[in-house]
């Protein structure tokens, strides 16, 4: 078993299924070009054009804007990672708004004929989520911060590694 997972580099269990989701992937793709090759084809290109060439350069320019100016931080405590706190809301926020933005802006002209649903209330409710999951982030944030600094209070009576008395 760990000359497996030294060559592949996980367990088994994450090749099972990695394997099967290239497989789920794959019976998507063979039914979506069975029906509609084109618009398929098309939406790969212009979802790999602009994730490549418009996204990833926006998103990697605001996390280093977040880096460089929340880089200050005292030297002498135990950091707790923050950047992953802002970054998964702003993910996930950021993939809902791209799912759900012809609602959200309301640029959907035929969703209130179809549906005879109003599309005034997607806005706000993506509001409300993107607020929920920076607040559940910060949340998570001041939990690992308090329980650091516990910590810290826990080291502050034992003597520093090499300093102490050797048995």
């Amino acid at each position: 078993m760990t000359r497996f997972v030294r060559w592949y580099g996980s367990g088994p269990l994450h090749l099972l299924v990695l394997i099967a989701s290239f497989a789920l992937i794959a019976y998507a793709m063979v039914r979506l070009f069975a029906v509609r090759p084109l618009e398929v084809a098309i939406w790969f290109v212009g979802a790999a054009i602009l994730h490549d060439l418009m996204l990833l350069p926006l998103y990697s320019l605001a996390d280093q804007s977040a880096l460089s100016v929340l880089r200050h931080r005292t030297a002498d405590r135990r950091a707790v990672p923050w950047i992953n706190h802002l970054r998964v809301p702003a993910f996930l926020s950021g993939l809902l708004l791209l799912v759900w933005f012809p609602l959200v802006f309301r640029l959907a002209v035929p969703y209130p004929g179809d549906t005879g649903l109003s599309d005034s209330v997607y806005l706000g409710r993506w509001l409300a989520i993107t607020g929920v999951l920076f607040a559940a982030s910060a949340l998570a944030f001041a939990i690992r911060v308090r329980r650091a600094r516990r910590a810290d209070r826990g080291d502050e009576g034992l003597p520093a590694p090499g300093h102490g008395p050797t048995p």
